[in-house]
């Protein structure tokens, strides 16, 4: 059992991981977890089962070098720059298409929104935990046995799955988010996460990049409820965006080392 769990640990986490929040989701719809720590709970528990399987794994060493990657913060500050604005410069081009499409400029007339402190720190602390889960993890192992690029692409498509349950019950997410926008959303958000990390080695720097996404479909009104077709835009230039720098700077694996590096 023990061999089959560390020959396949990644696979496992993978089917585990979207089955759990469906099961917390459940309880959630079921009204056995209240809206706090279902909000916030699911975040955890994912992290709890990455937890438990590295210690079973690879033990305590394997759990430290997930965390690891976060320690690392003397990069070139562009990497921070660049995480500071790449969501946000993709809202305001998706603002500016839709203007456009429906020759109608008043969605450009808009005042950023400041989330509060607390929601904040909320979103701050799910990125934290997404990038130790999906990328500082599952993203460098699997692109220890197929190509970076394609490893990206899985997780980002497993990490949809995880959030699939929640867009169902229309509950911790944004109000009705259609999928298939959410699905290329994640994929880009893996795929851009994958190549910042590949260049910089650094979590914090990945951090950054998926902190601002989730900040800019806050603070820019591009969520579903702004108009049909503004949150599917942003989407889609998300991943095509995404795609034009894999091809530009493809991240690969140091096989000497298996860990990925800035192609």
């Amino acid at each position: 059992m023990m061999n089959f769990l560390k020959k396949y640990e990644i696979w496992i986490f993978l089917a585990l991981a979207p089955l759990l929040n469906f099961v917390i989701t459940y309880l959630k719809s079921k009204g056995l977890i209240d809206f706090f720590p279902y909000t916030n709970g699911r975040f955890y528990a994912l992290m709890f089962l990455l937890l438990f399987i590295v210690k079973i794994t690879k033990g305590n060493e394997g759990i430290k070098n997930l965390f690891r990657p976060m320690l690392k913060w003397k990069v070139h500050p562009k990497w921070y720059l660049f995480g500071l604005l790449f969501a946000f410069t993709i809202g305001l081009i998706t603002l500016l298409i839709v203007a456009f499409y429906n020759g109608d400029m008043s969605i450009l007339d808009f005042d950023i929104y400041i989330p509060t402190l607390k929601f904040t720190l909320f979103l701050l602390s799910w990125a934290f935990l997404g990038e130790v889960v999906w990328i500082g993890y599952a993203v460098r192992e699997l692109s220890k046995i197929i190509k970076p690029f394609y490893a990206s692409l899985i997780i980002g498509f497993v990490w949809s799955l995880w959030w699939l349950p929640s867009v169902f019950i229309n509950v911790g997410v944004i109000e009705d988010l259609p999928v298939w926008p959410l699905f290329l959303n994640m994929m880009g958000a893996a795929g851009m996460c994958t190549i910042v990390y590949a260049k910089t080695k650094s979590g914090l720097c990945v951090l950054v990049i998926q902190s601002m996404l989730n900040m800019s479909l806050v603070m820019l009104p591009i969520s579903p409820n702004a108009g049909d077709n503004t949150y599917p835009i942003f989407a889609v230039l998300y991943f095509l965006i995404m795609l034009v720098f894999m091809y530009f700077m493809p991240p690969k694996i140091n096989t000497a080392t298996k860990e990925l590096v800035g192609g």
